[in-house]
């Protein structure tokens, strides 16, 4: 007992005394993020100057960020694919100087399944922003308790194929072949557990394993975690803090934690520490370190280079495109990317917000893609969480999940926004919710407000949903598990329609 306690301390200290030598080490790129940045991309043209692509785009003749924005123009996957197309055919020294480690595989829309290049520079990134948000966290909270306990990492399968000799997966299950030595033998599920595809059941049986574990740190997205936190409640009839009493740390992305923050408090049956992040097959962009404010820091030393162009331009030709210099607080911005592992310009599709810029600290505001602007209001998705929650707290309610849709050609009467909402608890007076909850949007978009005012909309109309709805959706869509998540809102009736069939 003596030997294991001194071991907990060992691995505590140890801990403490690695974070704060890298907290240290990260004043530099938070001080300096945009010169660095420019420096960054300088070196990223050298390194694929005689690639394809470098050669296609005159890269030999890049000398500053003015030069790279005007002979490498934006695009997205489909602008990239004739280049990946070729790499996945064994092609080398196609986007970045070799072949990629790892073709991370994802779903897209209209792409079809994407794969994103890994190159052997940018995997470590990956790891290492994980960690960085680790060492953060025990920096600032003095605190390591949890390295002593059992960790489960909620995620895809692990098990990888071959494209053309190239490894190609989940980035989660890519990601578990990276985790550290010293995490490994704390780490759940089992790696055969891991393996299990469909979700439902692994869900069943990740929670046979870890119910009787001393869990301290779990991850995963929300809608993942509610779901394993539901199925641990209703086989034990206990909350979750009093199946993990040592229970410290909740590491979550993908999408905001806030909309999710009541349910997962209800079912933890307390509070517990949370640590957001912003990761992607793309990269991992940034983590919050600050735990009493919003914002996650954007991690300017790893591997990319990052440009935005403000939310109203984006997809025109003339849109201007800023780098750190430039940015302004509280403006929306489409989010580039340019990498180690070969994206050039490359628009990942989320849209980002800065809300301090010493350091530079970011919020997720939506994606481009996904937004509700059928009457031209163009409505994103910080604008209706923002919304909801301030709701929430006057009229209090508890929210598993939400879709907004327009409702272009009602049966009577004017078009309007159309929520669905699957309510955990209901508020006292659901006409009241609603009304406010329109009055709320209106105060963050000026412009469904002249629609409200000038009679082209009628009030949002809320539409409540049967328990379940959301998961009964994903899995009729195939979206059930891993990294998927259902869009906040829409600017056409395709999820709404799904949804329609779950209304109460």
């Amino acid at each position: 007992m003596y030997f294991c306690t001194m071991i907990g301390f060992l691995k505590k200290t140890v801990a403490l005394i690695w974070a704060g030598r890298h907290v240290k080490q990260t004043r530099d790129f938070k001080e300096n993020g945009p010169a660095l940045q420019d420096a960054l991309l300088l070196n990223l043209v050298k390194t694929a100057e005689k690639t394809l692509f470098g050669r296609t785009h005159h890269f030999g003749d890049i000398k500053s960020v003015e030069d790279y924005q005007r002979l490498v123009p934006v695009q997205d996957y489909e602008g990239l694919k004739p280049y990946i197309e070729k790499v996945k055919k064994g092609q080398r020294h196609i986007l970045w100087p070799g072949t990629p480690e790892y073709f991370a595989k994802t779903s897209g829309t209209t792409s079809g399944s994407k794969y994103i290049p890994i190159s052997k520079e940018g995997m470590p990134y990956q790891v290492a922003g994980a960690q960085s948000a680790l060492f953060h966290y025990i920096a600032r909270k003095g605190n390591a308790d949890f390295v002593n306990g059992k960790m489960i990492f909620l995620q895809g399968s692990p098990e990888l194929e071959e494209v053309y000799g190239i490894k190609t997966g989940r980035l989660s299950g890519i990601v578990a072949h990276h985790i550290p030595d010293y995490l490994q033998k704390n780490r759940l599920p089992s790696w055969e557990t891991n393996l299990i595809e469909d979700w439902e059941t692994k869900v069943d049986q990740i929670v046979t394993e870890t119910e009787n574990e001393n869990m301290t740190l779990i991850s995963g997205i929300p809608p993942w975690l509610i779901m394993y936190f539901e199925k641990l409640t209703e086989k034990n009839g206990k909350k979750i803090l009093q199946l993990f009493p040592n229970l410290q740390l909740i590491v979550t992305g993908g999408v905001n934690y806030e909309p999710y923050r009541e349910k997962m408090n209800e079912l933890l049956g307390g509070t517990v520490d949370i640590v957001q992040t912003f990761p992607a097959s793309e990269g991992f962009f940034a983590f919050q370190d600050d735990y009493e404010k919003e914002g996650l820091l954007l991690l300017t030393n790893h591997g990319i280079f990052y440009e935005f162009i403000p939310l109203e331009q984006y997809g025109k030709p003339d849109a201007p495109r800023l780098t750190l210099h430039e940015v302004e607080l509280h403006k929306d911005y489409a989010l580039i990317l340019t990498t180690n592992s070969g994206l050039w310009a490359y628009s990942i599709g989320d849209v980002v917000r800065f809300i301090s810029k010493s350091p530079h600290r970011i919020l997720v505001s939506g994606r481009t893609r996904h937004f509700t602007s059928a009457f031209g209001e163009h409505v994103i998705a910080f604008e209706v969480e923002e919304a909801m929650k301030a709701t929430i707290a006057l009229h209090p309610a508890q929210i598993t999940e939400f879709h907004l849709a327009p409702q272009v050609n009602p049966e009577s009467g004017l078009p309007y926004h159309e929520w669905f909402i699957e309510f955990e608890k209901n508020p006292e007076d659901t006409e009241e919710f609603r009304r406010c909850l329109d009055q709320e949007m209106r105060k963050r978009n000026s412009y469904y407000d002249d629609l409200i005012s000038g009679n082209i909309l009628q009030p949002l109309v809320i539409s409540a949903l049967s328990k379940n709805a959301f998961h009964e959706y994903a899995k009729a869509a195939g979206k059930l598990g891993g990294q998927n998540k259902t869009p906040r809102l829409a600017n056409d009736r395709s999820i709404a329609d799904i949804l329609t069939k779950f209304k109460k």
